[in-house]
């Protein structure tokens, strides 16, 4: 590295203290009209960039994100159900649709873990043809397939004899893409297409909690629309965004994932609008459907659920549509309904009614 040198003059330096003492302490006033420039520059460049930044930086960032298919929550690795004692589950990615791959977990009934160990996707699949009723499990919003309460609904549904897939949707957990409602839905359908061309005869149901059940309802008018219904659906702490408006944009948190982006641009979500219009939904279906809530649900209320009831009677009957509540005594909330010891019989009873 170059040093820098100082040279000296002989003398000098009695003469440079004269000079200094003489001038004190003043500054040379440095020109105001270069400030101005510099000032006038910026914010032209601020003019010009942030719009630019707005439309592009998100994309970007969505872009380098998702290449390298950063899994989130971190330290769980998806591709390793077992970690999380789902021994007798595979872990696959499907394509939903061009640039969009969903990661999603398939766990056979319980009886058949020991058989399952060590096998491969295709032997996973050729299971769906046994005969045993198979659940697509459509989750809540935030997190990923790994998170505690979905875990549990998977190995109910197992210890019942039935599979159960369980699909992270586009911009969940390891799956790529932004989620909208139409890609959600668009997700959903795409799973049960893909479940029913390998399950045979076998009955094919929806368990949809929280988002899951707005997205469970779209998708199921969807399939109306093409002649078909699901064989069942079940409808775990529904909201009802026509009754009870959703405070916050449900996908917020997605453009959060990005350090600081809420800050630099004002709600990047508002392009990204949902509906979800379950309240409507259920005007159309004509499937058994089953609504399970915990009276002290603190994000859904009881009594939106029992207004959707009531609408879901008056499109079908009282024999189509039932309603399991749970005393708010027992303290399940939101998420907490697999800890009841009275689900498995629930659950059993109604798929026998299919």
């Amino acid at each position: 590295m170059a040093r820098k040198r100082v040279f000296e003059k002989k003398g000098s330096s009695s003469a440079n203290s004269r000079v200094q003492g003489s001038a004190g302490d003043r500054k040379e006033p440095k020109p105001s009209g270069w400030w101005l420039k510099r000032g006038a520059l910026a914010i032209i460049a601020v003019f010009f960039l942030v719009p630019c930044l707005q439309k592009q930086l998100p994309g970007l960032i969505q872009h380098f994100v998702y290449s390298y298919r950063i899994r989130v929550p971190l330290f769980v690795d998806l591709s390793r159900p077992a970690d999380l004692s789902l021994n007798h589950t595979i872990n696959t990615y499907l394509t939903s649709e061009e640039g969009i791959s969903l990661g999603v977990w398939h766990t056979v009934p319980d009886r058949r873990w020991k058989e399952a160990q060590g096998k491969d996707l295709e032997w996973y699949q050729n299971t769906l043809k046994d005969g045993s009723p198979v659940f697509i499990y459509l989750h809540g919003n935030t997190g990923s397939r790994a998170e505690t309460h979905r875990v549990g609904v998977a190995k109910v549904l197992s210890a019942l004899g039935y599979h159960v897939l369980v699909p992270d949707y586009r911009g969940f957990g390891d799956s790529t893409g932004e989620p909208t409602e139409a890609g959600l839905t668009t997700d959903a359908l795409f799973l049960y297409k893909w479940v029913k061309a390998r399950s045979g005869n076998s009955l094919v149901i929806i368990w949809g909690h929280s988002l899951g059940t707005g997205v469970g309802t779209n998708t199921a008018v969807k399939l109306i629309e093409r002649g078909e219904t699901f064989d069942g659906v079940m409808l775990e702490g529904a909201f009802n965004s026509a009754r009870d408006p959703i405070p916050l944009h449900p996908f917020s948190w997605y453009y959060w994932k990005y350090p600081g982006i809420g800050y630099i641009f004002q709600e990047p979500w508002a392009e990204n609008q949902v509906v979800f219009p379950t309240e409507e939904n259920l005007k159309k279906m004509r499937c058994p459907i089953l609504f399970l809530h915990a009276e002290d649900d603190h994000l859904a209320p009881i009594q939106s659920v029992r207004q959707m009831y009531e609408v879901a009677v008056s499109a079908q009957n009282a024999e189509r549509v039932q309603l399991a509540s749970f005393d708010g005594s027992l303290g399940y909330l939101h998420n907490g309904l697999y800890r009841d010891p009275h689900l498995p019989d629930i659950v059993k009873n109604f798929v026998l009614s299919l």
